[in-house]
């Protein structure tokens, strides 16, 4: 049996999907806030460089040396050893495959050169190190 609307006698035959609209473009809205935040990654006090170029846009993956040493890659916590094995299977998945190191200002050169090392020994084939630009003095030129 058909549900009647009103006085009509034609049966309702059309489902209102307006509601089911709304969800999904709320759910969109979340899933686009969530995933621009988890690329930025963990806050690093970038040193500067008036010389740094930016990369291409491309798929990368950011490796991060906090100020107390802690590596991370793509902002989750990772060892030596585990970060070696994540790049081998980012390398194998995509051959192109970018490596941006962001190295906070304070951390101990040492630390900075292990990553360098391993990149290096798992075959990375492109490696940028993120930088922010200096300042631009308001004097405009000379000290």
């Amino acid at each position: 049996m058909a549900m009647q609307i009103g006085d009509e006698d034609k049966p309702y035959n059309e489902i209102n999907v307006t509601p089911m609209i709304d969800v999904m473009l709320v759910l969109l809205i979340i899933f686009i806030l969530l995933t621009t935040a988890a690329v930025q990654g963990i806050k690093v006090d970038l040193p500067s460089a008036s010389s740094a170029k930016p990369l291409e846009v491309q798929k990368s993956r950011v490796i991060a040396v906090a100020d107390d040493g802690t590596v991370s890659i793509d902002a989750i916590p990772v060892s030596m050893s585990e970060l070696e094995g994540q790049l081998r299977t980012s390398i194998a998945n995509d051959p192109k495959l970018a490596v941006i190191l962001r190295g906070d200002r304070a951390v101990q050169y040492d630390k900075v050169m292990q990553v360098l090392d391993l990149c290096s020994k798992v075959g990375v084939p492109s490696l940028g190190m993120a930088s922010t630009r200096p300042p631009v003095s308001a004097s405009g030129g000379g000290q």
